[in-house]
């Protein structure tokens, strides 16, 4: 967040007070006004977007987008230049309101790009055109060979949008898009599906949204009803298995949704399910979620990531941050959003079961995924800088990608979890919930306009001495863990008995397995499971147990190898590699490094390098990346790379 134009957290100093109050509330680093964006090279505060035009034609021969994009706009503040972002584009013309006009591609900074100056005195209502295509090394466009056929698609978040089109590239930049794509194959976009002609298809996405948040597919792309307001996508292989991985929730999940908040706005709740090479979970791309194939487990325990996308309709699309240095805000609701969704579809569930507790029952299991949330906080900060382990980021010159973490999303849920626990539980804050969203509906705000919107909500309900002993500073502004809360931790329990049985076994140094059998597991919830494999790892830590002990794991519980499901996959190998005192040529490490190379998404990616680099050894790991990288997205690539010091 930017103090002043020259951005960073060490500028103008001002004081928090409440709404219609005269008393400090504490001392924090704010701007006047809302918060710059350190991350764009682009003069965005001198206008409004009233609409964006879109004109794109996909060449899978050259692996390149070529168009037009055009930008309505309406001055706020009379300049003599509109800069834009690029990163890796070409750029072939401008032109203002249908004239054409000097420009200069500027040289490339480092990580924010290539800003396009545009010469032309605004003032009034303004429209610029800029005719443009893609290259090679645009960061957000991928051409690969799907399983059946070329297939290309983008991933924008968090600055990648300027090597997709010329943009305002900030989350404080929204517009109404209208569309127009050529294409060979089928088409997807982030956006109402209007018409298509031929090869031509048309859209219009009517809620203004962010650059980061405009996404293309294209490929042999086919699709299935899984809901009366949804369908999923996917190559024709896959489609079956995507359609009954998702049929059973998304309308339960819209609903939940919904009775938290208010009606969902954007008519069609549809996924795409995208090739191995994706890097993320997914992606809350309007009308349209992204989301990797390793959420199709034939289980149906993946499905979680598909509220919590959902939960981003509210969360991040509708109100939005005005810079990734507030990122908290996107995720951290939408964590808060995603849990409260899944344990209201839990008690449905528990209902339908005929459980008297189902109420109980869904809190219990909102409690248990908190309880699984925090031990991922604890992993990501102790392995991230510790300058991204507080709420409100410092960004400037920095890449956001670099300060992607968990923590937003963790830290985020337990700062609104704690705001909820102090402010009276969930019947008070759920009325909160949708006057939030509503009142900055299109917006994108800072985290002291949402502190502000605390008070003027509470205040008025006599909740004005509780906000005051809040130490907001320490909540946006501190370093590290937050205290661990409270749970409810009725689900836990069967879990840390078996963990601390097994810790005892391995303490003693014996051999005799026989008090141990797949019994142990074989009721286990998924979250269970879970639970189970990431607490017994972090818990031998400090045990050093011994190797050939650990080895004997799979025989024990064979369910583990056998399994399917990507998550237990990951947690499982990473204790046999972690403990096991593995070379490069023992099978479990063959097969994993095998295993890294069928599967894109970051999540395991990233943390398998990471393990093969520091508990097989660096040369392998980099070997094993050097086979598979052409495979991997242009994202996490660059990151991978990082953590195994190829950069």
């Amino acid at each position: 967040m930017a103090t002043s134009d020259s951005g960073g957290l060490s500028g103008n100093i001002a004081i928090l007070t409440a709404p219609n109050s005269q008393m400090t509330l504490v001392d924090l680093p704010r701007p006047s006004g809302q918060s710059l964006d350190n991350c764009t090279n682009s003069n965005y505060k001198n206008f409004n977007v009233l609409n964006t035009d879109l004109n794109l034609q996909v060449s899978f021969d050259d692996k390149v987008i070529t168009g037009t994009v055009t930008f309505e706009l309406q001055t706020i503040k009379e300049c003599d230049t509109i800069i834009l972002d690029t990163s890796y584009l070409f750029v072939r013309s401008v032109s203002v309101d249908q004239q054409p006009v000097d420009y200069k591609l500027c040289a490339r900074k480092p990580i924010y790009g290539s800003p396009l100056e545009i010469s032309h005195k605004c003032q009034g209502k303004v429209s610029v055109s800029v005719e443009f295509s893609t290259t090679e090394k645009s960061t957000s466009i991928q051409f690969i060979r799907g399983d059946t056929g070329p297939y290309l698609f983008s991933q924008s978040e968090m600055i990648h949008a300027r090597s997709f089109f010329p943009c305002f590239d900030t989350p404080a930049i929204k517009s109404t898009y209208t569309i127009q794509v050529e294409s060979p194959h089928n088409v997807l976009m982030s956006a109402r599906p209007i018409a298509t002609e031929g090869d031509v298809y048309k859209f219009k996405q009517p809620v203004p949204i962010p650059s980061y948040l405009v996404a293309i597919a294209s490929g042999n792309i086919v699709s299935e009803p899984i809901g009366p307001r949804s369908k999923v996508f996917s190559e024709t292989p896959n489609i079956a298995d995507c359609k009954w991985e998702f049929e059973n929730d998304m309308e339960i999940f819209l609903k939940v949704a919904e009775s938290l908040t208010f009606a969902y706005e954007w008519e069609t709740f549809d996924v795409l399910v995208l090739p191995m090479s994706f890097p993320y979970g997914g992606m809350e791309n309007p009308n349209i979620t992204f989301a990797t194939p390793t959420l199709i487990c034939k289980d149906r325990s993946q499905v979680k990531v598909i509220a919590h996308e959902l939960a981003h309709s509210w969360a991040g699309n509708l109100v939005t941050n005005c810079s990734w240095e507030h990122f908290w805000l996107n995720e951290g609701w939408c964590v808060y959003l995603e849990r409260r969704i899944l344990g209201g579809v839990a008690s449905l569930k528990a209902k339908m079961d005929g459980r008297q507790d189902y109420l109980e029952y869904g809190e219990k299991s909102r409690h248990f995924d908190a309880i699984l949330g925090f031990g991922d906080l604890k992993e990501s900060v102790n392995n991230i800088n510790p300058e991204f382990t507080s709420l409100v980021w410092d960004l400037n010159n920095k890449d956001p990608d670099d300060a992607f973490s968990k923590v937003p999303y963790e830290k985020g849920f337990f700062f609104l979890f704690y705001l909820e626990t102090i402010l009276g539980g969930p019947k008070e804050f759920d009325e909160f919930i949708p006057h939030y969203f509503k009142t900055f509906r299109y917006k994108s705000l800072d985290s002291f306009e949402f502190i502000d919107e605390l008070y003027r909500f509470f205040e008025p309900r006599g909740k004005k001495e509780i906000l005051d002993s809040i130490d907001f500073k320490k909540w946006l502004f501190g370093k590290g863990m937050p205290e661990e809360p409270k749970f409810d931790r009725t689900l836990v329990v069967e879990v840390e008995e078996l963990v601390e049985k097994w810790l005892d076994f391995f303490k003693s140094g014996k051999d005799d397995f026989s008090q141990f059998s797949i019994n142990d597991i074989e009721t286990f919830e998924f979250n269970q499971h879970l639970l189970f494999l990431d607490k017994l790892c972090a818990e031998l830590e400090s045990i050093n147990p011994s190797s050939q002990l650990i080895m004997k794991l799979p025989e024990v519980y064979p369910y583990y190898t056998k399994t399917g499901n990507f998550e237990l996959i990951a947690s499982f190998n990473t204790i046999l590699i972690k403990y096991g005192n593995l070379t490069e040529t023992d099978k479990v490490v063959v097969n994993f490094a095998d295993w890294l190379g069928t599967v894109g998404r970051m999540k395991y990616v990233r943390p398998g390098f990471k393990l093969l680099s520091t508990k097989v050894s660096n040369e392998f790991a980099i070997t094993t990346y050097k086979k598979y990288e052409s495979l991997y997205h242009p994202i996490c690539k660059s990151l991978v790379e990082k953590d195994i010091g190829l950069v």
